[in-house]
């Protein structure tokens, strides 16, 4: 691969990996001022777990495509997979005991 090339894609994904991550707050912010609408607050937790899960995947692509610190890449992993699973809890929750 060309450096332009790669260049490129890492700018590229930086940007995506960004807009994907503040998108997990912005959905949990939006849905919270919804929060008397049960199916709006809901639907803005799933979005802003589909975000959590988008930024994932795109740390995964940097961490197969580039050669990146490994104790790094495995702290915002695993922090953002325990991101997901603490952001479905909260939709378990919503679902069953939002009034």
């Amino acid at each position: 691969m060309s450096k332009i090339y790669l260049e490129k894609t890492t700018k590229l994904k930086k940007s995506q990996i960004s807009r994907s991550s503040k998108g997990i707050t912005l959905n949990i912010v939006e849905g919270y001022g919804r929060r008397r609408y049960k199916a709006d607050f809901v639907k803005s937790l799933v979005y802003a777990h589909a975000s959590c899960d988008e930024t994932i995947l795109h740390l995964n692509f940097i961490n197969n495509t580039h050669e990146l610190n490994e104790k790094e890449i495995s702290f915002f992993l695993d922090s953002y997979n325990e991101l997901g699973r603490k952001i479905n809890r909260f939709i378990q929750y919503v679902e069953k005991n939002w009034k």
